[in-house]
């Protein structure tokens, strides 16, 4: 890959400047304008111009397999983790034109676990530049006043929630428990994760059937006993926690600005005898969890990238993801801070850099503060480290479109509603989700 310098000199000396198309799934308007000063600011620096084409995430998949038939792909798409391999699979995305700007950029400068989920056959199949990891939120000055120990692994998070569980004041916990929402999958291949359950192995097998899912839907079950009832999903979660009545819950770091008290839409009534920002500063996050047939533990991540494709403009496009992940970083992420975790941390020279600009990144929307205010420095790197022991169901052993259709069917989400209900045992529940499974390919 050549280095910005060299570009710059190739066209002083002349040499005709570049035209890219860049498709990004940031499409809110507010993003957009981000983006498009980004671009300009490129062009601005190297005479590469850069159009900037909103595609929903929705329509993501379809548009470029489209543009693939047609060989007139654009030359640089964002996207989610949920496409990268399936694409490099496909000879849709140049591995080796990635994995050339992650050597330059200095692949100790980024998180391995990212690296590792855009990984294909020992390339970069993309350049990660953000993502975030799912959070057990829990009341960290209620585990203080008990006594109890940070809800890490299995029991103690069930032994927090018993402590601390008193209906209808205090829930020990929120499960989710609606079948209609992707929350309630999210959420259990979270948990699953954590005792080392996976939807497939590296040879492409089902492994559902297995002692550790077992262990998994009894643990859930036990969760769901702590909780309210009635069918719950992300927004009985944030209310229930934010009005003081739930110890733990499962949600995403877009809550980080809501506990705040920085929208107003989203109120805090935990806050109300105290300061704004109080359950905040009194909140605690987990990042991984262990459960007894996986201690190594594990987190559910989130992670985008930028992935160069087969039709671009190599030289260029290289130039265009460099720039995002290095002049341009700290602009990307403050599109939305509070759900772009930096996955590149710093510079060879400044390995933090980035980590320290993001935490400095305002977030909100009635009002803006940067997250340092509310969280401390210690927080914010558990964040940040979280990415790394992040982990997702079939990606990694490129089945993505396996999972696609598992949350599309909700058929694991419909089968531990009918096991939560005591309509068969943990045992039946996980060989009847194996061959459900199996029958989705």
């Amino acid at each position: 890959m050549r280095t910005f310098l060299s570009l710059v000199l190739a066209l002083t000396l002349g040499a005709a400047s570049a035209q890219l198309t860049f498709w990004t799934t940031e499409h809110q308007p507010e993003r957009m304008d981000v983006q498009e000063r980004l671009a300009n600011e490129f062009e601005a620096a190297t005479g590469i111009s850069v159009a900037v084409v909103p595609v929903e995430e929705a329509q993501i998949a379809e548009r470029v397999t489209a543009a693939f038939a047609a060989g007139d792909l654009p030359d640089v798409i964002f996207h989610p983790v949920n496409y990268t391999v399936t694409w490099a699979e496909a000879g849709i995305l140049d591995t080796a034109a990635a994995s050339e700007v992650v050597d330059d950029l200095g692949q100790d400068t980024f998180g391995a676990g990212t690296l590792a989920l855009m990984s294909f056959r020992g390339e970069a199949a993309a350049v990660p530049t953000d993502g975030w990891t799912q959070l057990l939120v829990y009341r960290a000055d209620l585990f203080m006043e008990h006594g109890l120990a940070s809800p890490t692994d299995y029991d103690s998070i069930l032994a927090a929630g018993r402590a601390l569980h008193d209906p209808p004041h205090m829930f020990g916990f929120v499960a989710a428990t609606d079948p209609s929402q992707d929350y309630m999958m999210q959420v259990m291949e979270h948990l699953a994760l954590a005792n080392g359950v996976q939807l497939v192995d590296d040879e492409g097998n089902i492994t559902l059937d297995t002692p550790a899912m077992v262990e998994f839907l009894e643990f859930y079950g036990e969760l769901v006993d702590m909780s309210p009832p009635g069918n719950l999903y992300w927004l009985q979660s944030r209310e229930l926690y934010q009005a003081g009545q739930a110890a733990m819950i499962v949600w995403s770091p877009f809550i980080l600005d809501e506990l705040a008290g920085l929208r107003d839409d989203v109120p805090v009534p935990a806050d109300e005898p105290h300061e704004s920002g109080w359950l905040a500063r009194n909140s605690g996050f987990v990042t991984s969890i262990s459960g007894p047939s996986y201690p190594e533990g594990a987190g559910w991540t989130q992670v985008s990238g930028l992935g160069i494709t087969v039709d671009a403009d190599i030289d260029a496009a290289q130039e265009f993801v460099a720039y995002l992940l290095n002049d341009g970083y700290l602009d990307w992420l403050g599109m939305a801070a509070e759900g772009k975790f930096p996955v590149r941390y710093g510079t060879p020279e400044e390995p933090t850099r980035f980590i320290e600009g993001w935490a400095g990144l305002e977030v909100g929307v009635t009002r803006l503060a940067p997250l340092s205010e509310f969280y401390s420095a210690a927080v914010i790197d558990d964040l940040i480290a979280g990415l790394e022991t992040g982990d997702r169901w079939a990606f990694p052993q490129g089945e993505g479109v396996l999972l696609g259709r598992l949350y599309g069917t909700r058929i694991m989400n419909e089968l531990v509603r009918q096991f939560i209900d005591g309509e068969r045992d943990a045992a039946a529940t996980a060989a009847l989700l194996q061959s459900r499974v199996e029958a989705l390919r």
